[in-house]
């Protein structure tokens, strides 16, 4: 079948699944592959439980039975529908990449533009091969913005998202040493990233640029980016306290009067999201009154930088993800919240390849100048350093289920917490436990 002709089914049924768990009433499921699994073999299932038609592979379509659509490639077929849908479009679309905090610029660009349009966003973290098809296929005639967060680990994998994409507007936030093994080098990183720029300056698109990065700002101009290229208004900001939640002071260029925000954000690190989502918002028409509404009322999610009281300890979860740049900003801020209590439970710092041993003592010796009472660290590659520290009581663990272990037997309380590490850590379980 061709793009075309199942167009004009999904214009009939634009509800994409690929989960034969989640199958609503007349959507289309898209029989997808993985190391462990086989879609084509839940396509029949996904039939019976309400979709409409099934995107298989040739030999897994009954001869005769229409529902089921024959398709060489089912991942390839869906990302062929996305990116046809995607030009269909005449709408502006934001595309965003970049090492750290790619996801809370998302959701606070989201967040701020939705008080004066409505946005089609990035859910979650579906930014890769499959996530941004599937986000791409969301996209309604109701929706006056999209906002599409893009991820890589290993280069071409931005250029082959923007292929997709197709933005108008670019927004790369920051570009750190992450995915070392992927990419190979720190150069290789702003490489990949890069790709957001090229893809943008080939088609005469507009960047949204963080002139205070000296990465970005040198990145921008060796694609041929200038600052104030199509008059993109310049933000300045200001942190005004950060213990634990963040407050800002924010103008425009045009000398307008500062603009005071008090965030659910911690972290000072954030100051140049916040930037990115105040600039953007402006942009696009939404007012400073309306821009600092939206940004007060968001609260970070999904172990993002969460503040948590248990009734026993402060937290910090901040255990989504980690590498280098980040667990370093994450420990930087640390040090300025006020408390005589504090301890950080870090969790390995995964797909840094041969850099990961100097990239893991690095964070130690961060950490053995802070006023810590305790240090737990969790995984091999912090216990491979085998690091003492004579000032602070740090504890070994070979998993998260060996801190839960310790925990049941040692409450913790009265303490403020950093909990910081790569998502396969799995640290985002001890908050119950603390």
């Amino acid at each position: 079948m061709k793009t075309e002709q199942l167009y004009e089914i999904y214009l009939q049924h634009p509800i994409i699944t690929t989960d034969s768990r989640d199958c609503l009433p007349g959507s289309i499921f898209f029989a997808l592959k993985g190391a462990s699994f086989n879609g084509n073999h839940y396509a029949a299932s996904a039939l019976e439980k309400g979709c409409a038609y099934a995107v298989v592979e040739q030999e897994f379509a009954p001869e005769g039975d229409e529902r089921f659509i024959a398709v060489d490639n089912p991942e390839k077929t869906l990302q062929d529908l996305a990116a046809y849908h995607r030009q269909q479009l005449n709408i502006p679309v934001l595309q965003i990449t970049g090492t750290n905090g790619k996801t809370t610029t998302k959701e606070l660009i989201a967040c701020v533009l939705q008080e004066a349009h409505n946005v089609l966003f990035t859910q979650g973290n579906l930014n890769n091969h499959l996530g941004v098809p599937r986000t791409l296929l969301r996209i309604t005639k109701e929706h006056d913005i999209a906002v599409i967060e893009t991820g890589a680990n290993h280069p071409g994998e931005i250029a082959f998202l923007c292929n997709m994409v197709k933005a108008n507007y670019g927004l790369i936030t920051n570009v750190g040493r992450a995915h070392l093994e992927g990419f190979g080098s720190f150069q290789g990183v702003k490489d990949a990233k890069g790709e957001l720029y090229d893809d943008i300056s080939q088609r005469g698109g507009t960047i949204f640029l963080n002139a205070l990065d000296e990465d970005i700002l040198r990145m921008a101009e060796e694609h041929n980016f200038r600052l104030n290229d199509n008059a993109i208004p310049y933000i300045e900001g200001r942190i005004e306290e950060c213990n634990p939640f963040v407050k800002i002071q924010w103008r425009s260029e045009d000398d307008k009067p500062w603009h005071t925000i008090q965030t659910h954000l911690i972290g000072g690190y954030n100051i140049s999201n916040l930037r990115a989502a105040i600039t953007v918002g402006l942009h696009f028409g939404v007012t400073p009154e309306q821009i600092c509404h939206a940004i007060e009322n968001y609260a970070p999610s999904n172990s993002r930088s969460e503040f948590c009281d248990t009734g026993r300890n402060h937290l910090i979860v901040d255990a989504y993800n980690a590498n280098p740049s980040s667990m370093a900003a994450a420990l930087i801020n640390f040090q300025f919240i006020e408390d005589a209590h504090k301890m950080v439970i870090l969790g390995d710092m995964r797909e840094l390849g041969d850099d990961s041993e100097t990239e893991h003592r690095k964070i130690m010796d961060l950490v053995a100048g802070m006023p810590l009472e305790e240090v737990w660290l969790v995984g091999q590659n912090f216990a491979s350093l085998n690091y003492q520290n004579s000032t602070i009581n740090t504890k070994y663990f070979k998993d998260v289920e060996a801190v839960k272990e310790e925990l049941s037997k040692r409450a913790l309380s009265g303490k403020t917490i950093l909990i910081k590490g790569s998502n396969g850590t799995k640290l985002f379980l001890l908050p119950k436990y603390l």
